[in-house]
């Protein structure tokens, strides 16, 4: 049928569904088609992306469709019954740089290097806004401390402030001279924004009040890798490949108050969260600690053999050999500072115990072997052969290759490598931006515990008590003080249906709203129909006025 209307070749994936006789087709154009088989009726067709479709799947009862467009990232679940999205998402379809977490651990902001800086809900996972200002990668963004304003930084040469109530750009801060912004900080207040130059090796400071450049500061003689402003004092640190970090005194008309000399080109700089350690890591893989009020170095991390680099497919050397020039690009201290968590062009992140100074754990952040450098040995038959009958060919191209690029070479791997890592303010998870994309390391499986208006009797076991004396109006408000699903459900059934009614009279207004939220819920996967209608029932009877007017 698709050789006969000329389309076959662009046809690059399809479903069928068997009780519906579904047919779904997507094509390279990011076309989709559905047909009803056997006859081949068209229900109807949908321009969805502008890159190929590259997976379909259909849902069991047929209703919604999935479609995935690897090109760019999308993931659409369409019903085609309405016509309508149930699901609409987009990732970055680059690489992701560098995240941020909002103060109270609800948002993840994250920039890519397609100029895109996405906002993330932390418990759907979802992407909820998407901002598309910057002409070019961004290379780190951040929240201020309200948790309302997200700043990014860019190689466009813009630091740009966006605004999470409204979802615009509401200041955008440059430079009298254009120059590429690698890095970014905020101080505590939120007042003040700094960002790293590669080009100019300046540190550029802005008022978030007024928009203007407040000061310049001169003084590193290499790239800025990375700014860092101490959470209690107005102090900003600054990392360069110059081999040096920086203290500047915001106070002191930002002048340079400390250098510290570092054996190596410094990459990443953090400061503990009550502002009185200051971590550095630096391109020979050491982190050290610094106390920064003495000057004086208080412990260091040999971190470059628990990177345990992979080896990728064309090394030359053993991942042994490789692992010598490697080091941990990314840094950050946890919610109570006592440990260090630590990434880099590997597929571990370390977390480290700061005052002992040992590892406590290593996380493996992917085991997808299509990416490059997975493995550390690589003794397989494809090796040998590729050893035996291509290293001659290799070793006459080897110095065209490595000085023009091999232009012929179509396949390539992405290598697995951690952008930046981020503790969660609440200390209960933390993320990592990685070729496999945003990933959240959680302690809590999916219990999201949200008290409401709790005091210090409210417990499981009072509850079952007040249950047990009958006292079945507080025993649901002590259970929505809680907030616990399950517990609210026990309580609620064990009501016996002719009290329904005077304990619905008895609820005070701010707990009927939250009781008929819970009976919406029940409904779609309770046995006990009639009695939640009951509820339901006597609820909007006596309620139902004073809920319309609000």
């Amino acid at each position: 049928f698709f050789n006969k209307e000329g389309d076959f070749n662009n046809l690059t994936a399809a479903a069928f569904h068997k009780k519906t006789h579904l047919l779904v087709t997507g094509f390279a154009s990011g076309v989709f088609h559905l047909h009803e088989l056997p006859d081949f009726n068209l229900i109807h067709s949908l321009s969805i992306s502008d890159q190929r479709i590259a997976s379909i799947s259909i849902n069991c009862t047929g209703d919604w469709i999935a479609f995935g467009c690897s090109g760019l990232g999308q993931l659409l679940v369409w019903e085609w019954q309405s016509e309508s999205y149930v699901l609409k998402q987009q990732g970055h379809f680059n690489s992701m740089v560098s995240l941020a977490y909002s103060p109270d651990g609800q948002y993840i902001v994250t920039g890519g290097e397609d100029g895109k800086v996405k906002v993330w809900n932390t418990s759907s996972s979802f992407c909820f806004v998407t901002f598309t200002e910057h002409n070019s990668g961004v290379t780190a963004v951040t929240f201020t401390s309200t948790g309302y304003v997200v700043l990014s930084a860019s190689l466009d040469g813009t630091v740009r402030a966006f605004d999470l109530h409204r979802y615009r750009n509401f200041r955008t801060f440059t430079s009298p001279r254009p120059s590429q912004f690698s890095s970014l900080a905020v101080d505590s207040s939120g007042e003040i924004v700094a960002a790293g130059s590669q080009d100019s090796f300046e540190i550029f400071i802005w008022s978030m009040q007024s928009g203007r450049l407040l000061d310049v500061l001169a003084g590193h003689e290499g790239p800025i890798s990375s700014l860092s402003f101490n959470p209690m004092k107005c102090i900003l640190a600054s990392a360069s490949w110059d081999k040096t970090v920086k203290l500047w005194d915001m106070l002191d008309s930002w002048r340079t108050k400390e250098t510290f000399i570092i054996n190596s080109d410094v990459l990443v700089v953090a400061f503990r969260p009550d502002g009185k350690e200051l971590a550095v890591a630096a391109l020979d893989g050491q982190i050290t600690f610094w106390d920064h009020d003495n000057a004086v170095q208080t412990g260091s991390i040999e971190g470059r053999h628990d990177l345990q680099m992979g080896r990728k497919e064309l090394d030359k050397i053993t991942a042994k050999q490789a692992a010598k020039g490697k080091s941990f690009t990314t840094l950050c201290y946890s919610a109570d500072g006592q440990s260090i968590l630590a990434g880099g062009l590997s597929k571990f992140v370390c977390i480290y115990n700061v005052k002992e100074q040992i590892l406590m754990k290593k996380f493996e952040i992917s085991c997808n072997h299509s990416l490059d450098a997975m493995e550390v040995f690589c003794v397989s038959k494809e090796m040998k052969d590729y050893f035996y009958c291509e290293l001659v060919v290799n070793m006459l191209n080897y110095f065209q290759i490595s000085l023009l690029g091999d232009m012929s070479y179509r396949h390539f791997k992405p290598e697995i490598r951690v952008t930046c890592v981020r503790f969660c303010p609440t200390g209960r998870s933390w993320a990592a931006t990685t070729t496999e994309g945003l990933l959240l390391y959680s302690l809590d499986s999916g219990l999201i515990f949200d008290p409401f208006e709790l005091d210090i009797d409210v417990t499981p076991s009072n509850i079952h008590k007040t249950l047990s004396q009958k006292e079945y109006t507080m025993a649901i408000v002590m259970a929505f003080k809680l907030n616990e699903k399950k517990l609210i459900q026990e309580v609620i059934e064990a009501v016996p249906s002719s009290e329904v009614d005077v304990v619905c009279s008895s609820l005070p207004d701010l707990y009927v709203e939250k009781l008929l939220e819970f009976l919406a819920s029940a409904f779609e996967t309770s046995c006990h129909l009639e009695f939640y209608l009951i509820w339901a029932h006597k609820l909007l009877m006596l309620h139902g006025q004073k809920l319309k007017t609000r």
